[in-house]
C-alpha cells in the first residue's frame, strides 16, 4: 500500500513498503523540466541535473561517487520535459547514506564557474551524440513543429547556442525559483520502517522554506499547448530513412489511456502487432517499426516510427495508412482484446518486481497528477476496457486530417 505524508513546508513524501526485498529505491522528483524554460535558457534544467553531480559544499564529485560506491549503491538522474528525477538504490541498511548524499546534492551544489565550463563541453558532446540518433532527431523535430508556440517544443538538452550563455548567476537564480517545496516529491520504495524514514527525511528537508506564492505564480509556464499539424524533413547523410508519424494523443492520467494502451499494443506495440507483422514479417520492408504513446500532464501524442530503405518509403507509408484504415474499419475483436489485456497486466505486474520502476511510476504520478493509482485500481481499469472503448479511442486518435510527419535521411526533399 502506498502512503503519502506531507511535511509542514509542503514537501510530499510517498512511501511504499515492500517487506520481501532487502533494498530501498529513493528518488527526489522535482516538477521542473524543459517545459519550464524559455528560448534564452533552453536546456538549463538538464544542465542543473548534470551540475548536481559536480560537487557540493561538503563533497567533491569524486566523493559523491566514492560514498555511493562504498555501500555498493547506485545513483543517477534524468530530465524530462516536465520534471527532473534524482535517484538511488541501496541496501535497506544504507538508506541513511543515500539520503545524505541526495540531500547534500539538492541543497548544497556549488554551481561554480569551472564546473559549468567543463560540463558545457560535456553537454555539447551529448547534443552531438544525439544528432547521431536519427530516430530521436525525427521525433524531436516533429515535437518542435507540433508544439511550436509552447515551451513543450523545446529540446530537453537545449542547443549549443542557448547553453553557451549559462553562468553561475543564471543557473543559481533559476535553481532557487524552480527547486521548491511545493513542487518536490520524495519517494521511498522498499524495506523500511515508516516512522524512522519520516524522521530521517524531516531532519534534512524539514527546514526547507516555502517560496512565496506570488513568485510561484510568476514562474508558471503551463499554458496548454495547441497541436499544430506539421510536416518536417531533415537531410542527413545516413543509409536508412527514418519516418515518424504523429497524431494528437491523450494527457497523462486520462481514463481513456487504458483503452489507448490496448490499441497501441494491438496496432504496433510488439512483435505480434499489426504493423510489425504486416511491414516486417509479411513484406520484409523494415527492420524496426512500432507505435507509441507519449503523454504529458495536459496533452499527448500518439506516434508511429519506422526505419527503412529510402526506395521503399512509398510502400511502407501506404502500408501504415492501410493498417490505420483496417484498424478503424475492422475494430479490435474480443479475442484480441482479451489477449492484449492479459499482456498489459502481465507486463505491468512484472515491472513492479523492480523497486526502481515502482518508485519512478508513483513519483511521476504524484508529481504530475497529484494522485497515485494502486495496483488493484490499475488492473481494474485495464479489465474495464471493452470494444466500445477501444473503438472510441481509435476514432479519436487516428484523425488523418491531423496527421503530422517527419522524415530524416538522404534526398528527403524528393519524397512526397
Amino acid at each position: 500500500m502506498v502512503e503519502v505524508v506531507k511535511l509542514d513546508n509542503e514537501i510530499t513524501i510517498v512511501m511504499e513498503k515492500v517487506s520481501y526485498v532487502r533494498s530501498i529505491s529513493f528518488g527526489i522528483f522535482v516538477k521542473n523540466g524543459s517545459r519550464n524554460e524559455n528560448s534564452n535558457i533552453n536546456g538549463i534544467s538538464h544542465f542543473i541535473e548534470h551540475l548536481m553531480f559536480k560537487g557540493t559544499k561538503n563533497r567533491t564529485a569524486k566523493q559523491i561517487a566514492n560514498d555511493m560506491d562504498s555501500v555498493g549503491g547506485h545513483i543517477n538522474a534524468y530530465t524530462t520535459k516536465e520534471y527532473t528525477c534524482y535517484y538511488t538504490k541501496t541496501l535497506d541498511s544504507h538508506f541513511d547514506v543515500a539520503l545524505d548524499i541526495l540531500a547534500d546534492m539538492y541543497f548544497n551544489s556549488k554551481f561554480d564557474c569551472e564546473d559549468i565550463n567543463k560540463e558545457r563541453n560535456v553537454i555539447i558532446e551529448e547534443i552531438n551524440m544525439y544528432e547521431d540518433s536519427p530516430e530521436e532527431v525525427g521525433y524531436d523535430l516533429l515535437q518542435e513543429a507540433i508544439w511550436k508556440n509552447n515551451p513543450l517544443s523545446f529540446p530537453i538538452l537545449g542547443t549549443e547556442e542557448s547553453i553557451s550563455e549559462f553562468n553561475s548567476d543564471i543557473i543559481s537564480e533559476y535553481y532557487k525559483k524552480h527547486y521548491r517545496t511545493d513542487n518536490t516529491v520524495l519517494v521511498i520504495v522498499g524495506n523500511f520502517e515508516k516512522e524512522k524514514v519520516i524522521s530521517q527525511i524531516e531532519k534534512y528537508f524539514g527546514g526547507f522554506k516555502r517560496l512565496d506564492k506570488e513568485i510561484i505564480l510568476k514562474n508558471s509556464f503551463y499554458d496548454k499547448p495547441e497541436y499544430i499539424k506539421s510536416s518536417v524533413k531533415k537531410e542527413k547523410d545516413i543509409e536508412q530513412l527514418h519516418l515518424t508519424i504523429c497524431f494528437p494523443g491523450l494527457k497523462s492520467g486520462s481514463d481513456e489511456s487504458y483503452a489507448l494502451a490496448v490499441v497501441n499494443t494491438v496496432f504496433g506495440g510488439g512483435m505480434s502487432s499489426r504493423l510489425f507483422q504486416r511491414i516486417r514479417e509479411e513484406h520484409g520492408l523494415a527492420y524496426t517499426v512500432y507505435s507509441f504513446a507519449s503523454n504529458f500532464s495536459d496533452t499527448g501524442l500518439f506516434g508511429i516510427y519506422a526505419a527503412l530503405s529510402p526506395n521503399q518509403f512509398n510502400q511502407v507509408y501506404e502500408l501504415i495508412l492501410d493498417e490505420i484504415s483496417a484498424l478503424k474499419n475492422e475494430k479490435i475483436t474480443e479475442e484480441q482484446l482479451n489477449k492484449t489485456k492479459e499482456q498489459l497486466k502481465s507486463n505491468f505486474i512484472m515491472s513492479l518486481e523492480n523497486t526502481s520502476s515502482r518508485a519512478s511510476n508513483i513519483g511521476r504520478s504524484m508529481l504530475l497528477l497529484n494522485k497515485i493509482n494502486e495496483v488493484d485500481d490499475i488492473i481494474e481499469k485495464v479489465n474495464a476496457v471493452d470494444t466500445e472503448k477501444t473503438t472510441s479511442v481509435i476514432e479519436k486518435v487516428f484523425d488523418l486530417e491531423k496527421m503530422s510527419i517527419s522524415i530524416v535521411g538522404r534526398n528527403v526533399e524528393k519524397l512526397n
